[in-house]
């Protein structure tokens, strides 16, 4: 076996036993590299990470994905610990609608459904 494949295994198995120590689940949006997919105890859409989220018994949740994602689920589970390992990991079209973007929107459509 050749030295890489040895180190991908040894940390697979260090990733494996700090969940089980830690009591962690690990949650990976689709869109995330398949060695973090691998690792992962669920994969989905956002909606499906914040379902898993809210059910989850784990004590902590590591939330591989964008920031928003990871307060939902920190929403959904406020008694748990959310991590999320790449705190800048952002969403180009949520950034775009920040809160006085959307209040311009609204005092420009009066008449629409908000």
């Amino acid at each position: 076996m050749r030295s890489k494949e040895k180190e991908y295994l040894e940390l697979i198995r260090e990733i494996k036993a700090l969940k089980e120590k830690r009591r962690a689940v690990i949650l990976a949006h689709f869109y995330q590299r398949p060695e973090i997919q691998e690792v992962a105890d669920f994969v989905g859409d956002s909606l499906q990470l914040a379902q898993q989220a809210a059910v989850t018994d784990a004590e902590v949740i590591v939330f591989c994905g964008v920031y928003f994602m990871a307060e939902s689920a920190k929403i959904l589970s406020p008694d748990k610990t959310v991590i999320l390992p790449e705190p800048k990991a952002g969403c180009l079209l949520a950034d775009m609608a920040t809160a006085e973007a959307v209040g311009e929107r609204r005092r420009k459509s009066r008449d629409a459904l908000w």
